[in-house]
């Protein structure tokens, strides 16, 4: 996770600052707060969480917390599917005024 300098605003602020891996960072931040909306809704405990999402207890406390580094994609998406959400991905082609990105709408 190394930091470039960047001077222009985007709409991801771990882009601008600087991170590498901003998108892929974003879209686990985006599925980490639906997961922990979703945790919160149903008044989990993080042991109940664990044990319906099929993580670990200390996995799901990074998730509370959001440090996403050793966790997933695949994993918070398969988390989410086990509390009864639908995860859909879409891949199109970029238009030539849009920068080819990940986006996540949760």
């Amino acid at each position: 996770m190394s930091r470039k300098n960047n001077r222009q605003g985007t709409e991801n602020v771990l882009l601008d600052l600087g991170f590498d891996d901003a998108e892929e960072l974003s879209a686990k931040a985006a599925l980490a707060l639906k997961l922990n909306e979703l945790i919160d809704q149903r008044d989990l405990t993080q042991t109940e969480a664990a044990h319906i999402t099929g993580m670990t207890q200390p996995k799901v406390s990074q998730v509370r917390r959001y440090k996403l580094q050793n966790i997933s994609l695949e994993r918070l998406m398969q988390a989410l599917v086990s509390l009864d959400q639908h995860v859909e991905i879409v891949v199109r082609p970029a238009r030539r005024e849009c920068a080819p990105r990940i986006t996540v709408a949760a």
